[in-house]
């Protein structure tokens, strides 16, 4: 009888957790309820969005907790995110990804000529670098896009790291959805609140969503004429330059610093060749690029492969903040037109590090006078350029890039 209390009171406590987490959860559905008709509605109302078409949004919906970088109402945000950029780059450009994307991407090219030419007619942007975008952001319109835009827009706007932006987002999709705009009424996203075959944000739809077809409607989940126009239109906002690259896998001599690297230290290419930089492909610079401005790009520092890259680089990035985003699409529109090879630089194995690690050692950068870019835990290029300074002072080699030792040592 003993045994039979003991057991029972084992599953009571066993159970306690769970049973306040559900009273929690309960508690949060609520205050969702309350925020969604407080706060959501009146800047809904006054964006023009119908009381129907808001309550067929959000009526029904609920918060969904399996969605990551959620912060609970009276909880502390996620303090540790692992970034698989820092450990394994090279993951980025794995065999299947490359080859699956360029060889769909030859098929596309061959199937929306026309549609591809039209596009960059109008903004300049090349038809390789249109299809590059697209097969990586929904594998050329083959990827299921399974989540409702309203639950998770709703859900991270009411209690994620970034609560404002998708709040902004939620009314964005809103008024999509009183334009009528969505396939048979229904929003469909990814489990970040991108929408449709170029994978836009809510607001950027509003911005560059194109009737690439014709027929009076921009529809960039069904039409690929219409994907293909707005990809473009997006590109050609931020600045594409027509006629130019994105840029040159380049091979760089121990005599260049890697702290040279980023947008703000450009030099004509010329420049750049006269220090000794040279394409790892032999052949010299395109001469009509000679004259204009590059900008040394080492995305893992001397640990990987070395670029040089121009304005259309940075535009890419525009889609997505992302060295390696811009260099797949980049490669990627090269081997469709062009048939290139993999990049001759090799991906070093590198540590494993988690934001909150990088961050420390931002911090301790910061401390010490360096400007990293705020102490995200993205090693993007003021860090890594940051860190190559900081080991020129040591007299370390400059590696630019972050591991264990250097954050060891800024820590000690």
């Amino acid at each position: 009888m003993l045994l039979l209390r003991l057991l029972i009171l084992v599953l009571l406590l066993a159970a306690l957790p769970q049973a306040g987490l559900a009273v929690e959860k309960a508690a949060a559905e609520r205050q969702f309820r309350n925020w969604l008709q407080e706060t959501v509605w009146p800047r809904a109302r006054a964006e023009g969005v119908s009381r129907a078409v808001f309550e067929k949004a959000l009526g029904g919906v609920t918060l969904n907790w399996k969605l990551p970088e959620l912060v609970p109402p009276g909880s502390a945000a996620p303090k540790s995110q692992k970034q698989a950029e820092f450990g394994a780059p090279a993951r980025y450009f794995s065999r299947n990804q490359l080859d699956g994307a360029t060889s769909v991407g030859r098929q596309m090219a061959r199937r929306h000529a026309k549609a591809l030419k039209a596009a960059e007619a109008a903004t300049g942007v090349p038809g390789r670098i249109i299809l590059a975008v697209w097969g990586r952001e929904s594998g050329y319109g083959r990827v299921p896009i399974r989540h409702d835009a309203f639950e998770v827009l709703a859900t991270k706007g009411f209690m994620s790291t970034r609560k404002a932006f998708f709040t902004g987002e939620l009314i964005a999709a809103l008024k999509i959805a009183e334009m009528g705009a969505a396939p048979g009424g229904k929003l469909k996203s990814s489990w970040a609140g991108a929408l449709g075959q170029p994978q836009f944000m809510p607001s950027r739809y509003l911005q560059f969503a194109t009737d690439g077809d014709g027929d009076g409607r921009a529809d960039i989940w069904g039409s690929e004429a219409d994907t293909i126009a707005s990809i473009a239109a997006y590109l050609d906002h931020f600045g594409w330059v027509p006629g130019r690259d994105w840029g040159f896998e380049v091979k760089v001599p121990a005599s260049v610093s890697c702290t040279l690297e980023g947008p703000d230290q450009g030099r004509p290419i010329s420049e750049w060749a006269r220090m000794g930089i040279t394409r790892v492909s032999g052949r010299p610079f395109p001469e009509h690029e000679r004259g204009e401005v590059g900008y040394l790009m080492m995305p893992a520092g001397r640990k990987g492969p070395a670029f040089i890259v121009t304005p259309n680089f940075y535009v890419l990035k525009a889609y997505n903040e992302s060295d390696l985003y811009a260099l797949f699409v980049g490669h990627v529109g090269d081997r469709i037109q062009y048939g290139m090879d993999d990049f001759k630089g090799l991906w070093r194995k590198l540590d494993k590090l988690d934001r909150a690690g990088v961050a420390a050692m931002q911090r301790a950068l910061e401390s010490r006078g360096h400007d990293v870019g705020g102490a995200d835990g993205l090693a993007g290029f003021k860090t890594r350029r940051s860190i190559g300074r900081w080991q020129e002072a040591k007299g370390r080699a400059a590696t630019c890039f972050p591991d264990r030792g250097v954050i060891d040592a800024l820590a000690g």
